[in-house]
């Protein structure tokens, strides 16, 4: 379901009716408060939204619902065809946008474009889900959940845990960890190493013997076990 967000009934009337003689089922919202209410209570698959709306800027607009869904692919529609307007849109978490007037076949084209990126996504995190014993890691919003539930994790514990599940499996060797989550040209003590992977065995609940995720390989390094 697409969730078009556009205040002028010159454009979302025949926007709509073009969407749905596509094959696409779609709810039509014509402010930004109402978008961001749609967003949680309608589960759209992509929302179209324009940049110019009566009550908050569409740019606001993105940049709520991003914060509320990660992975919702959201596409501009604007206007302003300058550069600058275009980096600020998607600095604000769009993730494309269509220039007005747009050509029906583009728009169409960066829709289903988008949607299936989202599907692809979907798809490889459930499959990372599957092979990382109940812990799944988005990499593009930083987020990480152990059976389901979202964990808090620091910057540096949630690169450590996206680089551990990234190799699930393989024992890394704790240079190469520190070198890779830390600085590439790190050199000297472990320790650091050491607190964070106690800091996150704590979160993850790997208090046991054997541990169900992080596994220590002694004078080598640690390992992701895989389910």
């Amino acid at each position: 379901m697409l969730l078009v967000v556009e205040d002028d009934e010159r454009i979302s009337q025949p926007l709509i009716q073009l969407l749905r003689h596509e094959g696409f089922e779609v709810v039509h919202v014509s402010c930004g408060l109402d978008a961001i209410r749609a967003t949680q209570t309608q589960l759209p698959d992509l929302v179209l939204v324009d940049l110019t709306l009566p009550d908050i800027d569409g740019l606001e607009v993105c940049r709520i619902i991003r914060q509320q869904s990660p992975t919702l692919p959201i596409v501009m529609l604007t206007a302003r065809n300058q550069e600058v307007d275009v980096v600020v849109g998607l600095a604000a978490g769009a993730d494309d946008y269509v220039t007005k007037p747009f050509r029906v076949g583009e728009l169409v084209a960066r829709v289903r474009a988008r949607l299936r990126q989202a599907a692809t996504v979907e798809a490889s995190q459930k499959a990372q889900g599957d092979h990382t014993a109940g812990v799944r890691v988005d990499s593009t919003s930083r987020r990480a959940w152990l059976d389901g539930m979202e964990i808090a994790l620091s910057p540096k514990e949630f690169d450590l845990l996206a680089y551990l599940t990234a190799h699930a499996g393989a024992t890394l060797r704790r240079e190469q960890i520190m070198q890779h989550v830390w600085d590439e040209h790190w050199w000297g003590s472990t320790r650091t190493l050491d607190t964070h992977v106690a800091a996150l065995r704590r979160k993850l609940g790997d208090t046991t013997n054997p541990p169900r995720f992080i596994t220590t390989i002694r004078s080598v390094g640690l390992r992701f076990e895989q389910s």
